[in-house]
């Protein structure tokens, strides 16, 4: 019987390793597959600028293969290129995925440019990305079987919704402070 291979020590991984001793170290029964299946987890990331540079923000879904969502977050990033809220969005995702250590992630962005860099199909021209390239790039080799699709935005709707409902909460407030001071 093959036997499981070993996961990087991470939060949540000693448990796995007592599971994995109790059973022997191999394959247990019908329920591996479906477990392996809930460990797929699918990171959907999206960067929004309003302006390019602009007021920028990330929104982050993370699910199970089967959709039903595991976690959600929405962060405000400062002035940047819609191409820099696009990367911040992903390292601020894989930062957050890592923490359920699962099996694979599949990364589904509606930037293509991101997405043929991340897959190394694009070169990385830009200087003010290349930072954020190296950034993400080391967060992908530190997790297992990540893989990066290109999606239409409607596909990617609630992770879109998150940015833009960050940049919104950002200008009612910056939009009341001015208020309160004249």
């Amino acid at each position: 019987m093959p036997r499981m291979r070993r996961w990087p020590r991470r939060r949540g991984a000693a448990a796995h390793e007592r599971r994995r001793r109790m059973s022997g170290g191999g394959v247990v029964g019908e329920g591996a597959a479906e477990m392996n299946e809930r460990r797929v987890l699918i990171l959907r990331t999206d960067g929004a600028a309003r302006g390019n540079p602009g007021p920028a923000a990330a929104g982050v879904v993370i699910e199970r293969a089967d959709g039903t969502t595991v976690a959600e977050g929405k962060r405000t990033l400062g002035v940047l290129t819609s191409n820099q809220a696009e990367y911040r969005a992903l390292i601020l995702g894989l930062r957050a995925v890592a923490r359920y250590t699962p099996a694979a992630v599949r990364v589904c962005l509606d930037s293509e440019l991101v997405v043929k860099q991340m897959a190394g199909e694009y070169r990385v021209k830009d200087e003010a990305l290349r930072p954020l390239y190296a950034e993400a790039s080391a967060l992908v080799r530190a997790l297992p079987d990540v893989t990066f699709t290109h999606v239409p935005r409607a596909r990617n709707a609630r992770a879109d919704a998150l940015a833009n409902a960050a940049l919104d909460e950002a200008a009612r407030h910056a939009r009341e402070a001015r208020e309160a001071r004249a």
